[in-house]
């Protein structure tokens, strides 16, 4: 039983000795000193495209914190805004129902409540004019940081 063994495994070792003889011979291989300037440019190369795309990604969230920052600034401003204006509309009407409870007559309370209905449309008119022109100076502002932003981030790959 032991000669089989012996046979079987000499037969399975001489199957593989070419490639236990080529492993060997690969293990002892040189590699070429162009083989291996190739590999250190092209690792070099990775390493400066590495660097670059990390600038670029800091440019991109500086630009990115920038618009936001920017954003919530106007936006408690906006918050702001509407808050007194609704705090105007509120002693306005105050000061109207005051008015109207010291009308002596019927026609009295009739031409402080037309002046009142003026004075508000007066006061939409304004605040929908101002509100527009805000709107149109925000976008143009922040179209322009959109656009100085991006320029800057992608200048240098351009």
């Amino acid at each position: 039983m032991t000669t089989e063994t012996n046979s079987v495994l000499n037969t399975v070792k001489e199957a593989f000795a070419p490639v236990t003889e080529a492993f060997t011979k690969l293990q002892n291989l040189e590699v070429p000193e162009a083989a291996r300037e190739f590999v250190k440019k092209q690792a070099e190369t990775a390493k400066v495209r590495a660097a670059d795309m990390h600038a670029g990604s800091e440019k991109v969230t500086a630009a990115i914190e920038t618009a936001v920052a920017g954003s919530v600034s106007e936006a408690a401003k906006i918050s702001r805004t509407i808050q007194q204006a609704f705090y105007q509309d509120a002693e306005a009407f105050f000061a109207g129902i005051d008015k109207l409870a010291s009308a002596k007559s019927l026609s009295e309370a009739a031409q402080i409540q037309s002046d009142m209905v003026r004075a508000r449309g007066e006061v939409f008119v304004s605040r929908a004019k101002a509100t527009t022109e805000y709107l149109g100076k925000l976008v143009a502002d922040s179209a322009k940081t959109a656009q100085d932003n991006f320029s800057k981030v992608y200048s240098k790959t351009a």
